[in-house]
């Protein structure tokens, strides 16, 4: 069943995994396009295009959730209370003011103030995790048990956050924390060649995978961060069909391993 709001489309399955992509939306509202310069009107730091990636896994009966405006309206990946995750390292804002090439995302004297970031919090964040927390209730309550998959991707080269050129698959489970190690055992044992693969690496998992990942509470959460080599043609951003296609079988063996073990959980949660 497919959930249309202004804010983020929900497909409900019927099974105990749910992938969440939450920078994969585009669109710029017209009142904060006003406010925004060319360069972030382009919204280059999209996770672009993951829909089409993970199109297989509606028809598997998993849940999906993605929004309709863009990261840089607000980052639906961190904390309100402007944590940053990254301790020590560079890292972008709840309602960033740079892109990650550090060019302004605002005109002179158009950054949020705090009630306009209030404002997108209740607008924007807001409905996209009650929306996900009710997803995954509803899972848990069906089964006794969920993995949520977090899908992101990112360019391969990005100065600001790592050097040289980023692994194809890097794996975050917040060193451990949001899921338990016979997940990340069966991810790892996936054979992902010829494409390179980290678990914990730069990327660790994001507010949402921290914050849902309660083994504990019989949900374990786990994030790829894909890099965007393996599917665009990272000049101009575009989708590259045959790049996409290699990667894509890869992709559906995750999901499937997520899936398999998710099943397998919740089997013995019953």
């Amino acid at each position: 069943m497919r959930e249309q709001s202004p804010i983020f489309e929900l497909i409900k399955g019927n099974q105990p995994l749910i992938i969440s992509m939450p920078h994969n939306g585009q669109e710029i509202p017209d009142d904060i396009k006003n406010t925004m310069t060319e360069a972030g009107l382009a919204v280059p730091d999209t996770d672009w295009y993951l829909d089409k990636l993970y199109d297989f896994a509606a028809s598997m009966g998993i849940s999906l959730i993605n929004p309709r405006y863009n990261r840089y309206v607000i980052d639906l990946n961190r904390n309100t209370n402007g944590e940053n995750l990254y301790p020590g390292a560079n890292s972008t804002e709840l309602c960033p003011t740079t892109a990650f090439d550090l060019s302004p995302l605002y005109k002179t004297g158009r950054v949020p103030n705090d009630a306009e970031i209030s404002r997108r919090v209740n607008t924007y964040w807001q409905p996209y995790h009650q929306a996900l927390t009710n997803e995954i209730a509803r899972l848990k309550a069906e089964h006794g048990y969920v993995v949520l998959l977090e899908a992101h991707s990112i360019l391969s080269v990005v100065p600001r956050f790592f050097e040289g050129q980023l692994p194809d698959f890097n794996f975050g489970s917040n060193q451990g924390e949001s899921c338990k190690a016979p997940l990340v055992n069966a991810v790892e044992a996936i054979d992902f060649s010829p494409y390179s693969q980290v678990t914990n690496g730069r990327f660790k998992g994001g507010f949402i995978t921290r914050h849902f990942g309660q083994p504990k509470q019989q949900v374990e959460a786990l994030q790829l961060e894909l890099s965007q080599a393996t599917y665009l043609d990272e000049d101009t951003l575009a989708y590259n069909e045959e790049k996409a296609a290699q990667v894509k079988p890869k992709l559906k063996a995750l999901v499937t391993t997520l899936l398999n073990y998710a099943n397998e959980q919740a089997r013995g949660a019953n």
